[in-house]
């Protein structure tokens, strides 16, 4: 999806960053999944994971819902009839040839042949398969063989003990035809939401002109901002637990009805697109048992994303109804108030809203892992031991002393001077550069430009306008 920076949390590494790995015997890109960790054992894992925090999320449901004040008004937007989106178009044949050919020939073990194979010989089954895609789309039917995922275990970080089942995150491979199909519906459905002002205006998950950068400048500058006020602000970092995978599809059906104004056979196509699915686990070329998919969204999909972002729409209204500044990047939500630390009551709305984020999370079938939450404190010395004095602890999450924190791939100074992460990417620029050094000698002119620029575009340039900021 455009908008994507190439090193956003949860996103593999650049291609050519994987074969360099591999070409220095350098396989910390790449780690080989150990042969104890079977594919049956990773799918009862993955399973039994879900389960378990869904399991959570209804032992404390009773109490979120007595406790909750959160209005049933802030979930709901009224979309007028006319504007809603009751069918997809059918696509042109120009269309869809436009879609293939852009789309990453990455072949699924369910596709019969390989995807570039597939791409050569387009023209030749070109319309039987553009009347599988606008039959689907008229219909509100997604075909079951595009609803079967391959499962790949991904290690979360290279740092990580890859013997550990936990550290590993379950990525969905789908056919390369339900990718299109997929892909033609998040075009239809993104300009409903764009042409009707229905996306979160802070919410930078996924959206075209919109990245983790663009969401961490944002903040920044307002940090930096009350920081001139000689204000204090108090950033916090919000965690939830596979939240992709605990969403709850009557939920989420509800939410694309009457949140975003999508119904007749275009929410048909969604509960088609939701019901019967099924994945399994694929390592060591063998594959685990099917089981059938009870709720989440796909991660690895191109609707996943969407999707998620649309089921999370509510939560910008109820941190608004608090006065609290936000920025959210998918299930990554950031929370930050900047106050006088002489103010009576300083932190009683932030406490407040954080409370509510738990029972709208909770009624939503999400958790919020408090554990993992992180909260920073920024702004001028002397204000900042006044708020540390006193202790605040907010339901749970409490103050961090440590000077720094990594929010989406990057680190942030006590005093937003960003000299961590300077030393960090120069650390690992310096380690890439050492590797490109080790096959220089068999590389043409050619391919090793391509190999600096990947480098320069995945490494140098994420999030370097920080620095820009900071010089000026």
């Amino acid at each position: 999806m455009a908008g994507l920076s190439p090193m956003e949390p949860g996103r593999p590494l650049p291609e050519e960053e994987t074969w360099v790995a591999k070409l220095t015997q350098n396989h910390s890109s790449e780690l080989s999944i150990p042969l104890a960790l079977s594919s049956n054992y990773f799918m009862g894992f993955f399973t039994s994971t879900i389960n378990s925090n869904r399991n959570k999320i209804i032992c404390i449901l009773p109490n979120a819902i007595s406790s909750s004040s959160v209005s049933e008004a802030a979930s709901e937007v009224t979309v007028e009839p006319h504007l809603c989106l009751n069918r997809f178009d059918p696509v042109e044949l120009s269309e869809l040839s436009k879609i293939l050919a852009s789309s990453k020939p990455s072949t699924c073990i369910s596709d019969p042949i390989p995807t570039k194979l597939f791409k050569d010989a387009f023209p030749l089954v070109a319309a039987p398969i553009l009347d599988i895609i606008n039959l689907s789309l008229l219909n509100g039917y997604v075909p079951q063989d595009f609803m079967v995922a391959v499962i790949k275990p991904s290690l979360k970080k290279p740092s990580l003990d890859p013997d550990d089942p936990l550290n590993y995150r379950p990525i969905s491979n789908l056919p390369f035809l339900s990718k299109v199909l997929e892909k033609i519906v998040a075009i239809q459905v993104c300009e409903h939401l764009n042409t009707n002002a229905l996306f979160e205006e802070f919410q930078s998950g996924f959206r075209e002109y919109h990245s983790t950068e663009t969401a961490l400048v944002r903040v920044t500058n307002d940090i930096l901002m009350a920081s001139d006020k000689n204000l204090v602000s108090v950033l916090v970092l919000l965690d939830l637990s596979a939240a992709f995978d605990t969403v709850d599809h009557n939920v989420l059906l509800e939410r694309l009805e009457h949140v975003v104004g999508i119904k007749g056979t275009a929410l048909g196509w969604f509960k088609s697109y939701l019901s019967d699915r099924f994945h399994f686990v694929n390592v060591h070329d063998k594959s685990s048992s099917y089981s059938r998919v009870t709720c989440g969204v796909p991660q690895g999909s191109v609707l996943g994303p969407i999707l998620f972002t649309i089921y999370m729409l509510p939560i910008g209204k109820i941190i608004r109804q608090h006065g609290i500044n936000f920025h959210c990047y998918a299930d990554d939500t950031q929370l930050y108030l900047s106050i006088n630390p002489d103010e009576p009551n300083r932190l009683g709305r932030l406490q407040a809203c954080l409370e509510d984020i738990k029972n709208w999370m909770t009624l939503n079938f999400l958790l919020l892992n408090q554990d993992k939450a992180e909260a920073l404190i920024f702004g001028p010395e002397i204000q900042k031991m006044k708020l540390f004095s006193q202790s605040p602890d907010l339901n749970r999450i409490t103050l961090i002393s440590e000077n720094k924190v990594r929010n989406l791939g990057v680190i942030f100074d006590q005093d937003m001077s960003f000299k961590s992460q300077v030393k960090q990417v120069c650390r690992i620029s310096f380690f890439h550069l050492r590797n490109i050094a080790k096959i220089r000698s068999i590389l043409s002119r050619s391919d090793a430009e391509k190999l600096v620029h990947a480098f320069i575009t995945s490494r140098l340039d994420y999030c370097n306008s920080f620095l820009s900021t900071e010089c000026s």
